[in-house]
């Protein structure tokens, strides 16, 4: 796993062991940031269930101003602020060592890209986007990229549009907008 494009362009990230994250591959990565690309710079981020912090290191790599990490699992945590080390981006970032539904009845700002890539099946996707919607966490323009398994349905939440859904083998992405 690496960074692919701007000025962390080529560095190597690390991934949590075991089966509990499950890091973004390089090729679906690539093809999610080809079509978000035009809203990346100046972008405030927020990559809810972090692992390794893969999404927002590589929108801070194309020039998101900032990115927040929300991650709980201790192991990923550890992984998460290494790659966060390895890049260089400590000053532009903050990581969250907490779960998604306490920092985002916490958080203040509003996000103009949301990374959600939660553990699949888990009922995740429903509370995050509702909570983003509800809290009016999304800035006007902003998007929400989420992962999901392919073959699976992306629970939409009534308040969100579906923009674009792409298939990458066993992963599927739709960019998702408040209507």
């Amino acid at each position: 796993m690496r960074v692919i494009s701007g000025t962390a362009r080529g560095r190597k990230l690390i991934s949590p062991e075991g089966m509990e994250t499950r890091p973004t591959s390089d090729r679906v990565k690539e093809s999610v940031f080809n079509i978000i690309s035009p809203d990346i710079r100046g972008a405030h981020v927020l990559d809810l269930f972090a692992g390794s912090g893969a999404l927002g290191i590589e929108a801070l790599s194309r020039g998101a101003e900032t990115a927040v990490f929300v991650e709980n699992s201790f192991t990923a945590q550890k992984v998460l602020k290494k790659n966060i080390e390895l890049t260089h981006f400590e000053d532009r970032c903050e990581v969250f060592e907490v779960g998604f539904e306490k920092f985002l009845n916490s958080a203040s700002e509003k996000f103009d890209i949301v990374f959600l890539d939660p553990p699949y099946k888990s009922g995740y996707y429903e509370k995050a986007l509702g909570l983003l919607l509800a809290l009016e966490l999304l800035s006007d323009d902003g998007i929400v990229v989420a992962e999901y398994e392919y073959g699976q349905s992306l629970p939409i939440v009534s308040g969100f549009v579906v923009l674009k859904d792409r298939k990458y083998g066993k992963t599927s992405v739709a960019v998702l907008k408040k209507e």
